[in-house]
């Protein structure tokens, strides 16, 4: 038996990093999964290894009303129904505030923020008909503590924190609980572009990494993006049928305070 048999499952994001984890984990788990992204080619690829029976990819801007349209209506026609949602995509961009123009501002404000909105407002519908479900939405350790160059990444994850507690407060009569991880630094090709890019050093931009890391995190190390999607489908899971509108920070303690080194 599987912690998610039964579920039907949409994931934005999802053709790398954490939601590939999650796609790969929740199928596992026994839920049929719904990956929606813009990367085509990886997502139809992921969405053939896991099986038709288990997984359908879908194109999806997050940041387009009318693709959430689609993408809702291609679930339920292939699935039936659907009762999770984990709103996985965003963007991340560096700069600072006097630096930041309003065009990059306004990029991240759309996928990171809007898309989670519409994709709460696209879905919801489908839950309540479902009698039920769960939203899993993904905000950073920076929506509750500061970090430079990164306002309006740490913008867009703030006001989904607080859209995810006011969604809980207004779903909870119909049985969807919402809730949002709060990942610290994660080893995925958004925070490590040397992932997905051929000429790079990665031996020396893991050595980098672990260096930073072990100084910052109490844990010594990156996060993993598995450790991410454990967390999801702990959310989405039975195993959190009493927690709701509550941010679960994943970040190896470093939220925790300040390191101090002799």
């Amino acid at each position: 038996m599987g912690k998610l048999d039964g579920r039907v499952v949409l994931i934005t994001g999802a053709a790398r990093g954490q939601g590939e984890r999650e796609a790969r984990l929740f199928a596992a788990e026994g839920a049929k999964v719904v990956l929606a992204d813009v990367l085509d080619a990886e997502g139809q690829a992921l969405a053939k290894e896991i099986g038709p029976d288990a997984a359908l990819y879908v194109h999806l801007d997050v940041g387009e009303e009318e693709q959430w349209e689609t993408a809702v209506a291609d679930a339920r026609g292939r699935f039936g129904k659907l009762d999770g949602l984990v709103n996985n995509a965003g963007i991340l961009r560096y700069n600072e505030l006097v630096n930041t123009p309003r065009d990059e501002f306004m990029e991240v404000v759309r996928v990171n923020q809007l898309g989670v909105f519409l994709g709460m407002r696209a879905v919801v519908p489908e839950l309540v008909a479902a009698g039920g479900g769960t939203v899993v939405n993904t905000a950073s350790y920076t929506a509750l503590a500061g970090m430079p160059f990164l306002t309006s990444y740490a913008a867009t994850k703030g006001a989904v924190l607080a859209m995810t507690r006011v969604a809980a407060l207004e779903l909870a009569e119909k049985n969807i609980r919402v809730n949002v991880l709060c990942p610290g630094a994660v080893d995925t090709p958004m925070t490590n572009p040397a992932l997905l890019d051929p000429g790079a050093d990665a031996e020396k931009a893991a050595a980098e990494s672990e260096s930073l890391y072990r100084r910052m995190v109490p844990l010594g190390r990156i996060g993993r993006p598995e450790e991410v999607a454990r967390t999801a489908l702990f959310l989405t899971g039975d195993d959190s049928s009493y927690v709701t509108g509550q941010p679960l920070v994943v970040d190896g303690g470093w939220l925790a305070g300040i390191q101090v080194f002799s």
